[in-house]
């Protein structure tokens, strides 16, 4: 006779289900302090069904995307409990949906600190000013891309400009996190 989905489960049934080895999943507690058995007499584990679906999620992340162990605790504290058990569960609408939540208590955070997304506050300064030759490629300053009284961007431009920045900022966290 099977078991409900949401009754409780052994070290064992957890372990054959997810086609991992015991002393796995107790060191995984060890490591992420999200997974919290409850512990009967004489030590005996019962993982509750949230605990089991966060347990996909982690061995997902870590065996079939080639996550770290801190790359996975990253994404714990950074985007939730919920966020992992919906990679775990394939469910990209409920990740999609976390991702959104995300960008707007961002949003909300920036408005609450008086900044607007459309008032062209850039997220980092240059550290050398490029001349109109380094765009140029060997033209000189009077014959570069922008003439003199050329030098705005447009607002879409600018945006563009923006997303890429975003994008490759995106691209250096990801580095980092594959570093740690």
């Amino acid at each position: 006779m099977d078991k409900s989905p949401d009754a409780f489960r052994t070290i064992s049934e957890v372990a054959d289900d997810l086609d991992l080895p015991q002393h796995v999943l107790r060191f995984w507690e060890t490591r992420f302090s999200q997974i919290k058995p409850m512990k009967r007499g004489g030590g005996r584990r019962y993982y509750r069904p949230q605990d089991v679906e966060l347990i996909k999620g982690i061995r997902f992340m870590l065996y079939d995307q080639g996550y770290t162990i801190k790359g996975v605790q990253k994404l714990l504290k950074d985007n939730g409990i919920q966020f992992v058990i919906a990679i775990g569960a394939g469910d990209l609408a409920a990740v999609e949906a976390i991702a959104q939540r995300k960008q707007a208590e961002a949003e909300a955070a920036l408005k609450k600190a008086g900044a607007r997304p459309d008032d062209g506050m850039l997220v980092g300064e240059a550290k050398a000013k490029p001349s109109r030759r380094f765009f140029g490629i060997g033209k000189g300053e009077e014959d570069g891309p922008v003439q003199p009284g050329e030098g705005k961007l447009t607002r879409d431009n600018r945006a563009l400009l923006q997303e890429a920045l975003f994008d490759l900022l995106e691209c250096k966290r990801l580095l980092d996190q594959v570093r740690q």
